[in-house]
């Protein structure tokens, strides 16, 4: 149990879970948020989430990726924890739970009136499963060819936010992209941290991502802009949909964000940078709840 636990990552979960924060909270500040939809949406991307991180731990260990150059902590494929077989059954068992409340999530949400936002959101929650189990495995793994950071910010910023917010309202207007894009960038930066981290043990095992394909020093250039951009996405909203002083509560949460990156900039050993993910995935979910707080208050 301690090793699935382990291999569950549950340390990734505050980003995850900070995309459906955040819409939620948008959704409560248009009067339109309901509890039951709240926690199936956290326990449906809870369970994408693990599938996720078992399917990159079984496509990392099966293609030997996972190594004894690898800097992060030891997978539970590397390690013999778990056979890849049991991670398989794993990944299979995890998969249609998460469906399955992927399916409640959705009839509460819409129940028989709305047929064609059900089919809509269907087709949504089995492209997550995919995408969750294509990130290293199969021959044609996204992961592995550099598409990892755009499929990051679609399904953590974009499709989260966006998609929990629709879930109450039924409707999406424009400026709910815009701390959807936040998230987003936010998510990709946690990637780019860990791809940096991983960048020699990644080139040597074929995982062309896009550090491997640019190198650590644009890489650190690359993590500015997505941390900048973030930032601004933010500020621009609340300039959008500004009522209350506030709402720039969320600038609490930036404050990490920004020392977090002089570390990065700073960094002279990618291999130091393995503490770093923690602290940006946490400044990320601090953003969503002091942007949803100041959205209420």
């Amino acid at each position: 149990m301690k090793s699935w636990i382990e291999a569950a990552r549950l340390r990734t979960l505050p980003l995850s879970l900070s995309g459906i924060i955040a819409g939620s909270f948008m959704a409560a500040a248009k009067g339109v948020f309901d509890p039951v939809i709240c926690i199936l949406a956290l326990f449906t991307t809870t369970g994408f989430q693990i599938i996720s991180n078992f399917a990159n731990d079984y496509g990392d260990g099966v293609k030997g990726t996972d190594n004894e150059d690898r800097v992060g902590p030891q997978r539970a494929l590397q390690s013999g924890a778990i056979s890849p077989s049991a991670m398989k059954n794993g990944i299979k068992i995890t998969g249609v739970i998460s469906f399955a409340l992927a399916l409640l999530l959705i009839y509460v949400s819409f129940g028989t009136e709305y047929l064609f936002y059900s089919i809509l959101f269907i087709v949504l929650g089995l492209a997550c499963v995919v995408a969750a189990i294509k990130y290293t495995i199969g021959v044609n793994a996204y992961g592995y060819s550099g598409y990892g950071d755009l499929f990051v910010f679609i399904f953590f910023g974009l499709l989260s936010v966006c998609g929990t917010y629709f879930l109450y309202s039924k409707s999406i207007e424009f400026s709910v992209f815009l701390p959807a894009c936040t998230i987003g960038l936010l998510s990709v930066g946690v990637l780019n941290l860990n791809n940096m981290r991983d960048q020699e043990s990644d080139k040597k095992s074929g995982k062309n991502t896009i550090v491997v394909k640019i190198g650590n020093e644009f890489a650190r250039y690359y993590h500015f802009y997505l941390l900048g951009a973030s930032f601004l996405f933010a500020l621009l909203y609340t300039a959008i949909n500004f009522h209350s002083p506030y709402q720039f509560l969320f600038l609490i949460a930036f404050i990490p964000v920004f020392k977090h990156f002089k570390t990065v900039y700073d960094n002279k050993d990618p291999k130091t940078l393995d503490p770093e993910l923690k602290k940006l995935a946490l400044s990320t979910f601090l953003f969503a709840i002091f942007f949803g707080i100041g959205l209420l208050l």
